[in-house]
């Protein structure tokens, strides 16, 4: 078997939430005790932290192994989903899992998942725990997959769970209020488990995780109510702002020196590895990407691109045009995201290869009524090389929307 037919394997014998949404879902941790069991619980021979929330859950779990990698300690970090190569997934101290290690799962281990019929998500997590364990690290950064009651991650007993924000995402699953939303993400919660809470300025919201705590006897933190100064970092956005509160208040819990934080805020990419969170792609013109894809992100995402127009205008004391390369998936709240949009831009409405994606010429008419005007292309290529063409060496051009996009753009660079 070639690293190629894993690949193919995982993705066919099991289904894959990112192709076809509710279908690759599946409630419940009967499956995942199952493995866990198979395996001999792997997750309990080393340190875990447990991070959910609806955004910013990548940011915060790369920064925080960043940080503990610079420690001194060998770091596991799980985060889903990948961009460009499944193995991104797993990681261990910036270093993706090995191809012949993902190989030999499925050869050794076939026969026993296939009777469970497992999800994709499952079967990668099994795979995760597994490997960390094999490799002796001493820290894991293990992100929640969706949700968190329910999600086969919360079978760990971490050293802290943190959870970020909560905003509508998902709510086919999760529930369609906020409430009820942070209901299913508190469920990382764990009894005498420290717990970090990001952003939960919503007071049903707040309810929400401060009875959890109650309940369960878990000493509960909100990072809203801490203050640390920002440190200048390779993240950029004003969602990473928050993010840092939530990630230096973590860190402070864990009793990591204030130089091992400083250091892993500053080199979080080079450390780990992560991509696309504004993401520089060149210079010349300004091309960023960002898999920011729902409301909680567009909120920010939409200020910080029109902050970024005008401080470009005021730099070169010309014109600059956003050029926005933009594509969602089917089950989002799309007209609301459309909504923090810029309106001043010129758009290329698009679609990524996964099923999910809303056909470009859909979106382009939804967006059409919000008033952004652009045109559809079929693909990602497309909308790239017409939106290159078109900008001057001053301009900007954004690639998101969803994950899906940038992973397609980043692809394409790789080609």
């Amino acid at each position: 078997m070639t690293y190629e037919d894993a690949i193919d394997y995982l993705y066919n014998v099991a289904p894959l939430f990112q192709n076809i949404g509710a279908g690759a879902y599946k409630e419940g941790l009967s499956n995942t005790i199952a493995l866990d069991e198979h395996f001999g619980h792997p997750h309990r021979r080393y340190k875990t932290i447990h991070v959910g929330g609806t955004n910013g859950k990548g940011s915060v779990s790369h920064t925080l192994a960043a940080i503990l990698q610079s420690a001194g300690y060998r770091v596991g970090l799980y985060t889903s989903p990948h961009l460009v190569d499944f193995r991104e997934r797993i990681r261990i101290n910036g270093q993706m899992i090995p191809k012949e290690r993902v190989i030999r799962f499925i050869e050794e281990e076939r026969s026993f998942f296939e009777p469970l019929h497992p999800s994709f998500f499952e079967l990668t997590t099994a795979l995760a725990f597994i490997y960390f364990a094999e490799e002796h690290v001493d820290w894991a950064v293990i992100e929640v997959g969706l949700g968190g009651r329910l999600d086969c991650t919360n079978i760990i007993t971490p050293q802290l769970s943190v959870i970020t924000n909560i905003s509508m995402d998902h709510v086919q699953f999760l529930g369609n209020t906020p409430a009820k939303i942070a209901s299913e993400k508190a469920g990382i919660m764990k009894t005498g488990v420290p717990a970090v809470i990001g952003e939960a300025e919503d007071i049903n919201v707040r309810e929400v995780f401060i009875n959890r705590s109650i309940k369960i006897g878990c000493p509960l933190h909100f990072a809203e109510e801490e203050y640390f100064n920002n440190i200048e970092g390779e993240l950029k956005g004003l969602c990473q702002e928050k993010n840092q509160q939530t990630i230096r208040l973590a860190a402070s819990i864990l009793k990591l020196d204030k130089k091992d934080v400083e250091y892993g805020i500053k080199h979080v990419v080079e450390t780990t590895g992560l991509m696309g969170r504004w993401q520089k792609i060149s210079d010349t013109p300004l091309t960023l990407c960002d898999t920011g894809h729902n409301v909680g992100a567009w909120q920010y995402l939409g200020v910080h691109l029109n902050t970024l127009i005008k401080e470009r205008q005021s730099a070169n004391n010309k014109k600059v045009t956003l050029h926005m390369i933009i594509g969602m998936v089917s089950d989002k709240d799309i007209r609301t995201v459309l909504s923090y949009m810029p309106q001043n831009a010129q758009y290329y409405f698009t679609q990524a290869s996964v099923k999910r994606a809303m056909p470009a010429t859909d979106f382009a008419e939804l967006a059409y009524k919000q008033g952004l005007k652009g045109r559809a292309y079929p693909d990602i290529e497309h909308a790239y090389n017409a939106a290159n063409n078109a900008a001057t060496p001053e301009d900007i051009i954004f690639i998101g929307g969803s994950t899906f996009v940038v992973a397609d753009f980043l692809k394409l660079q790789e080609n």
